[in-house]
Order: C-alpha cells, then sequence, then structure tokens
C-alpha cells in the first residue's frame, strides 16, 4: 500500500544508478554494484530487512552516488514500518538536496510522519498524533505546491487530503 503511494516519487527522482561507470573507492566499484543490487532486488522483492541491511552498508561507500542510496533506503525504511528512522533519514536528505530530489525525499518524510501521527493517535496520543499530522501535512504541501509531477496518480493529494480531514476532527 505505501508502495503506491510512494514509489511515484522515488521513480520520478531519477532513472537506474549508472552503476557502470561507478567511482567510489577505489576497487570497490564492482563490491557496490553487487551490493546496490541486492539491496535493490530486496526491496523490490518486499525482503526490508535484507534491503535495509545492505542500504545501510553501502551509505558510507556511495560517494556521488549518496542521494540516491539514501532515498531508496528511507523508502525501504519506510515500507518495513520503520517510520521514524525513515522521515529522519528523509528529512535529512530533503534538507541537504534541491529540486526533485529534495521533493522526493520529503515525499518519503510526509508519508512516514503521517503514518507515525496515525500509530500515536491510535494509542492516544493526540497531541504526539497532531504534531506527527501537522509535519506530514507541511511536508506533502510543500512537495505538492513544488513537484505536482512527482504525484500523476494523485495519490500524494490523497494521502494529504486525508491528513487535513483527520487534522480538522482533532
Amino acid at each position: 500500500m505505501i508502495m503506491g503511494r510512494v514509489m511515484p516519487a522515488l521513480m520520478a527522482f531519477g532513472v537506474m544508478l549508472p552503476l557502470a561507470a561507478c567511482d567510489t573507492a577505489e576497487g570497490n566499484a564492482s563490491g557496490f554494484r553487487k551490493n546496490y543490487f541486492v539491496a535493490r532486488s530486496a526491496l523490490e522483492e518486499g525482503e526490508y530487512g535484507q534491503a535495509n541491511r545492505q542500504y545501510a552498508k553501502l551509505m558510507s561507500s556511495a560517494g556521488p552516488f549518496l542521494p540516491r542510496i539514501q532515498l531508496e533506503y528511507a523508502h525501504s525504511l519506510l515500507r518495513a514500518g520503520e517510520y521514524a528512522q525513515a522521515a529522519d533519514l528523509a528529512e535529512g536528505m530533503a534538507m541537504s538536496s534541491e529540486g526533485a530530489a529534495s521533493a522526493a525525499a520529503l515525499a518519503v518524510a510526509a508519508t512516514a510522519r503521517h503514518e507515525l501521527g496515525l500509530a500515536a493517535l491510535a494509542q492516544g496520543d493526540r497531541q504526539g498524533g497532531k504534531t506527527q499530522l501537522e509535519r506530514a501535512q507541511q511536508a506533502m504541501t510543500q512537495v505538492l505546491d513544488t513537484h505536482p509531477e512527482l504525484d500523476p496518480l494523485g495519490s500524494l493529494a490523497g494521502r494529504q487530503a486525508s491528513i487535513a480531514v483527520r487534522l480538522r476532527a482533532l
């Protein structure tokens, strides 16, 4: 379900990494390429624990591919239900990036904050839930205002509307 909401933003961020020309650590390009494809395959197959372990290993050797690895790692964390980690990683990437890369990261962060808000509300934490939903709403609004092309199917707008309804009820 989350994949359908965030995958269009993730895919809009860019095309497949040009790993054949990867120049991360010297002599490490083939290892990086192999680990990337293991991580990516695990993510696509729903093996989020394995994907998260692989992406975590890739972070230190990603070189110029770090933004892409961070985004995919945040997305994998999101799909694994590790919402706080996903939000923190994606927000950090959004602050250090520009344009569509920043907006794609914000979409992941907003989705994670929305899920955190819903979980807090389900546990009876009204203020915590409201805070998370407000953060999600702010990030989602920024994404949709600056990069509407990241929501070709309207799933982000649908999530934004759901957040707005929930906030009005609080």
